[in-house]
């Protein structure tokens, strides 16, 4: 017989306790306000969405989707992400509203793992979408308002890394060959393996000066001096128009007063294959994992039949919660009355009143268990009807 589930969860998913979603939903509200200052609009989309359109669409792997059948036999998927779920409702329902459009969104995503290694497979994000607007300057303003979250937020420290995929990609295209052999590089640097990226140029080949551009690439972090070094180093033409491009984006960024936040890493190439120029991760102190990701993603909307530049940022609420900010939870203090039968009416009339003056209130019959449970805690005012 199949022992019956009574504590356990799906895999992946978990309960958010009162005292924790207290703090989640602070922050929700801190960066809304955020965002907000903008002129970004907050967007909802459905859970569900088909696998064929969102999903076919998305930038997570299908192995991590959920997917269900409805009763029509369609294949339904919860949503993995939210950039593909609203460039949907950009080319449908807002096609009529004219570029650029900016958007933003809290909301929780779904991602099935295969097996228990500490990850969630519900989690939540906010982030942003500038829809339709091609130029740095839109990149810049990402940049910029995800540095301007993590401050509201209260990170204490942070860096946000800003790389060019063309970068990487015209040194690739320039000394290796074999696709397969690119994609092997760019496996490595997506997962930051340094190591492994060595070993492999050093089996590739034995040509000096290939070996040379190669490793160059991962010389090239830090601050507004890499831009000069990278066009020494790097001279093929799609690479020289990139790093043109995080020269201006640079410049941009000084005139936002936020490059003391950002570190230049041109072998940062993003960790989904739909971005097509500037990309960007952020990375808070002792915290090993990006904090928020994101770049230009100029060829999505295209699939949904409006054509346009895009870009934007999905900063992971779940990992912001585990960082020490600023934050410190101030409790409103509760009113407490506890009653006697025969003081119910009384009881509850009273509660009524205070909390038409915008006090907590809560009641209860006045048991020795009820007082005993209210007078530990330290934000509770206890009121006794029918003590003698």
């Amino acid at each position: 017989m199949v022992k019956p589930y009574v504590f356990e969860k799906p895999l992946g998913m978990r309960d958010i306790l009162p005292e924790l979603l207290r703090k989640q939903r602070f922050l929700e509200s801190v960066l809304r306000s955020c965002i907000n200052k903008w002129g970004y609009e907050e967007i909802a989309t459905p859970s569900l969405e088909y696998f064929d359109t969102v999903g076919a669409a998305s930038v997570t792997v299908t192995d991590h989707m959920f997917k269900l059948l409805d009763k029509q036999g369609h294949t339904v998927i919860l949503r993995p992400e939210l950039t593909a779920p609203i460039a949907r409702v950009v080319s449908s329902l807002y096609k009529d509203v004219p570029y650029p459009i900016r958007l933003f969104y809290q909301a929780n995503v779904f991602r099935a793992q295969e097996k228990e290694a500490g990850r969630n497979a519900e989690f939540f994000q906010t982030g942003v979408e500038l829809i339709g607007d091609a130029s740095v300057d839109a990149d810049a303003e990402a940049i910029a308002l995800a540095i301007s979250c993590l401050h509201e937020a209260g990170v204490p420290t942070f860096k946000i890394a800003v790389g060019h995929i063309d970068i990487v990609m015209g040194l690739l295209e320039e000394c290796v060959r074999e696709e397969e052999v690119r994609s092997q590089f760019c496996r490595f640097l997506h997962q930051s393996d340094y190591v492994g990226y060595r070993q492999l140029v050093m089996e590739y080949t034995d040509d000096a000066d290939v070996i040379d551009k190669l490793l160059a690439i991962l010389r090239l972090r830090g601050g507004r001096g890499k831009i000069d070094e990278a066009r020494q180093l790097i001279t093929n033409p799609k690479s020289q128009n990139a790093i043109d491009t995080v020269a201006s984006l640079w410049g941009a960024l000084e005139a936002y007063g936020v490059t003391e936040h950002v570190l230049l890493d041109f072998n940062l190439i993003g960790r989904f294959d739909y971005y097509t120029g500037i990309v960007f991760e952020g990375y808070a102190a002792d915290l090993g994992s990006p904090l928020l990701s994101g770049g230009r993603y100029d060829n999505l909307l295209e699939r949904f039949g409006r054509p346009a530049a895009a870009t934007g940022f999905a900063l992971e609420m779940d990992r912001l919660m585990t960082i020490p900010t600023s934050y410190h939870e101030v409790r409103t203090e509760q009113i407490v009355i506890l009653y006697k039968a025969e003081y119910r009416e009384e009881a509850l009339q009273l509660a009524q009143q205070k909390r038409k003056e915008q006090q907590v209130v809560v009641t209860g019959p006045w048991t020795d268990e009820t007082e005993k449970a209210f007078a530990s805690l330290d934000n509770s005012k206890l009121i006794r009807l029918g003590e003698t």
